[in-house]
């Protein structure tokens, strides 16, 4: 059996591909950089991080890209000997506007080396593009509208695209309006017996999530709906704990099998002194885990409509192998010493790429350095490595050696889930007394405090952990080789979520959260003398 979710972390919005015997997966990625990460399986069911698609600068430029914005659901295909991937770049978020442009890249290799994108539109998000069986390639996305009185999403847009020409060329028509669901979003088509099957999400990204089904014999339609649609939805109905279950894409295996990717959230319970209701929707649920991404076998019945395997339509956390062979990666190591000369493929900056004038592996052999920045809720400059937190129980460990001279100047452990919320156990100078100190700032809706007072160090290395059990987490701190010591009280996981930080005032987001939680490294100088902080290892352990 595949065991659910296949991408634990976040990992929203997967396109999967198929070619040959290899399958690919490929999801969001916002603010975070590299852009548009990309899986790698050859079973459907033991999956490993294989490449990023936008790393470079002339691909992808994140820089003042608010919360969540940045990537947003890319379309990863294969035709005509190459590799197709469709992304758009969300530039804006608050409000009734969205500022959403569409852009092609395509690659030999799912290696690459992958093109400079070609502009498409900017009509709207989560772009796809199909290429029928007579050779011509059209993209769909989902049209926003932000004129008072209408809802947002105004339905599938679909355009021919000249690949010779690199353009959208011809009418652009509006082919499917969406269900009483509402929010039709995510689109993707296939055609399988003479039919075009029109694969969208709707009832929007959180816990009324869905993926809803149509077809027609043309590819404009008209489109009729799934009876008893929709095809796949967590809403309520009991799960194996799969809650949010929505966005998907279809694979068909080198056997015939057909399968469904699809994102998905574990929710925990909130607890403690904080669990209070945040946005009059969302109480007591949170996950901090993001939003990940899980597969369902389908089976397809006589009258030719998709179903579910086993019947319904609710996400299961097992489902059938497609009976390949198994195909195993190699563990990887929990821990980084910064010996090498290239970063892990784990480790992710915000916005901006990782550039020798920040972060250096050559500077000092054997450390990470990082050159201090703007601050943690800065849009532009912040020196930010951290990976995606991928379990409920983890811990993570770093060693710092950092000597600042001014309060203005720090370095250490965060979790961080965007600008707003966060939770910093770090090196600094007090302002009043000069001497080094350890301090834990939390940043809760943009509220700045300290939990715990601030304890003096000696000097030298500095060892920091942070320690995840379920839905708290606690910062530890341990000084030349001595014993791990608790820092602070025990913190809330529901502050590091989506549900947190998603919040509507009058109808409209007064800010989103879509990105799961990160662990990670930092260094600030807000002095701008850019003093440098040295880590000689950091670590990332699951733990039962």
């Amino acid at each position: 059996m595949i065991t659910n979710p296949i991408l634990p972390g976040f990992h929203a919005d997967p396109s999967i591909c198929r070619v040959g015997d290899d399958y690919y997966i490929a999801t969001s990625t916002f603010e975070w950089w590299p852009g548009v990460r990309i899986h790698h399986s050859r079973d459907l069911k033991n999956w490993r991080h294989h490449s990023y698609a936008c790393t470079r600068k002339s691909q992808l430029d994140l820089t003042g890209h608010p919360d969540s914005a940045g990537v947003w659901a890319p379309c990863l295909s294969y035709a005509g000997g190459q590799f197709w991937l469709i992304y758009t770049d969300v530039r804006s978020t608050i409000g009734a506007f969205k500022d959403t442009h569409n852009y092609l890249i395509t690659a030999p290799s799912i290696d690459g080396p992958w093109s400079e994108p070609v502009y498409l539109n900017s009509s709207g998000f989560d772009p796809s593009l199909f290429h029928d069986e007579d050779g011509r390639h059209w993209l769909v996305n989902q049209q926003w509208i932000h004129q008072p009185g209408k809802h947002h999403f105004n339905g599938i847009l679909l355009q021919e695209y000249d690949h010779e020409a690199k353009r959208l060329v011809g009418t652009v028509k509006n082919i499917y309006a969406g269900t009483e669901l509402q929010v039709v979003e995510g689109p993707h088509l296939y055609r399988r017996k003479g039919w075009y099957y029109l694969l969208t999400a709707e009832g929007g990204t959180f816990y009324e999530h869905a993926v809803t089904l149509a077809r027609s014999r043309n590819i404009d339609g008209p489109y009729e709906t799934l009876p008893g649609n929709p095809l796949l939805t967590a809403w309520k109905q009991p799960t194996d704990g799969l809650q949010r279950s929505g966005h998907a894409s279809l694979v068909q295996t080198q056997n015939g099998d057909w399968y469904l990717a699809h994102l998905c959230g574990r929710p925990l319970e909130w607890s403690g002194p904080n669990a209070d209701k945040q946005n009059g929707v969302y109480e007591k649920l949170h996950c901090p885990l993001g939003r990940e991404t899980a597969i369902q076998r389908l089976h397809w019945r006589d009258d030719d409509w998709p179903e579910i395997e086993g019947g319904g339509n609710a996400p299961r956390l097992q489902t059938a192998e497609p009976g390949l062979p198994e195909h195993m990666f190699a563990a990887e190591a929990a821990r980084d010493d910064f010996d090498g000369k290239t970063l892990n493929h784990h480790l992710n900056s915000l916005r901006v790429p990782f550039d020798e004038s920040w972060v250096s592996l050559t500077e000092r052999p054997g450390f990470l350095r990082l050159k201090g920045r703007e601050s943690l809720m800065s849009l532009f400059d912040q020196s930010l490595v951290a990976r995606r937190q991928q379990h409920f129980n983890c811990r993570v460990e770093t060693r710092l050696e950092f000597a600042p001279d001014l309060f203005q100047q720090m370095a250490g452990l965060v979790a961080y889930y965007n600008t707003s919320n966060h939770a910093y156990l770090h090196i600094s100078r007090d302002v009043d007394s000069g001497k080094r100190v350890l301090r834990l700032t939390v940043n809760r809706d943009a509220a700045l405090s300290e939990p715990a007072t601030a304890v003096e160090l000696k000097d030298g290395p500095v060892d920091l952990a942070v320690e995840f059990k379920h839905d708290r987490y606690q910062f530890q701190f341990a000084q030349a080789g001595g014993a791990w010591q608790d820092f602070g009280p025990a913190l809330d996981a529901a502050m590091l979520s989506d549900e947190f930080a998603t919040q509507f005032v009058n109808g409209f987001a007064r800010s989103f959260g879509f990105t799961g939680n990160f662990i990670g490294i930092a260094c600030q100088d807000l002095s701008g003398q850019r003093l440098a902080a040295d880590f000689d290892s950091f670590s990332y352990e699951a733990r039962p």
